[in-house]
């Protein structure tokens, strides 16, 4: 029986991290995975909720969260209706939101009723898929890493996105919503937090010396991060496994809000692969 707790936890800067678990109640000494969300993304975009049940079933403890500084807020998870906190977000935060959530999962005694907490696997998509790489290279925990549609190169984004002196003279440059038309602010904060910390955000470098298993998924009909991007992750880390969902875009066939009950056929391959990679 599918058992599903919500939990709120502290961050480490002024604002809570939102979670929840999903599980089988009646296994013991289920591995554990950790999902992290995107840019513009939140634990229940789409059909995240369908791919957490589809884990738990198959015997994991199936972990999602939203960033603290993602824009939700613990009242209205769902969108944006905090777009000051999306302005403060940044590289650093994320790292250490996801540690503390590691943390969490490690020290609960609740989790180690069922779960086993030296079995971590992480699971991130597209910007989520950097911040688990490099979490999963720097933090022994970490047993297993899958990227989903993942970016390869935090600066090159960055840039191809602001230019750094107007930026810097304004003090904030807007992205817009394509889905819920919001202007959405970046203060220079997120650019200083990444040139104050570059090497330890170079995915590149994080790949190289990561020395765990790694499976590498991304539809080849990606428009929002080329497969290339994950061709160089596979590159850089010669011990990964690739995989290629033919015809998927960034979201493997999903969208927000998703109003069925069955999970959209692209992401269920993505998971029988990512079932298959975790239990070899």
């Amino acid at each position: 029986m599918l058992t599903k707790k919500q939990t709120i936890i502290n961050g480490l800067h002024q604002k809570p991290i939102l979670i929840d678990a999903t599980y089988t109640s009646t296994k013991i000494n289920q591995p554990i995975i950790i999902f992290c969300h995107g840019y513009k993304g939140f634990k229940d975009w789409g059909a995240w909720n369908l791919m957490a049940n589809a884990f738990a079933k198959a015997g994991f403890y199936f972990i999602k969260f939203n960033f603290s500084h993602n824009g939700g807020t613990v009242e209205q998870p769902i969108d944006f209706p905090d777009l000051e906190a999306f302005g403060n977000n940044n590289y650093t935060k994320e790292l250490d939101d996801l540690k503390t959530v590691i943390d969490w999962a490690c020290n609960s005694s609740e989790i180690q009723k069922f779960a086993n907490t030296n079995n971590i696997t992480l699971i991130g998509h597209s910007r989520g898929g950097g911040i688990t790489l490099i979490k999963a290279e720097e933090d022994t925990r970490i047993k297993k890493l899958i990227s989903l549609a993942s970016v390869s190169d935090f600066e090159n984004r960055m840039m191809q996105l602001y230019e750094a002196s107007q930026w810097q003279e304004t003090g904030v440059t807007f992205v817009e919503n394509g889905r819920t038309k919001q202007q959405m602010p970046h203060y220079y904060q997120f650019y200083e937090d990444f040139k104050a910390n570059q090497d330890r955000f170079n995915i590149e470098r994080a790949a190289k010396h990561l020395n765990k298993p790694h499976l590498i998924i991304h539809g080849d009909a990606d428009t929002s991060v080329s497969i290339t991007e994950s061709k160089h992750i596979h590159n850089w880390n010669t011990n990964s496994k690739f995989v290629t969902i033919e015809n998927a875009d960034h979201v493997f066939g999903a969208k927000h809000p998703w109003e069925h009950n069955k999970l959209p056929l692209q992401l269920n391959t993505v998971i029988q692969k990512t079932l298959n990679f975790l239990n070899e």
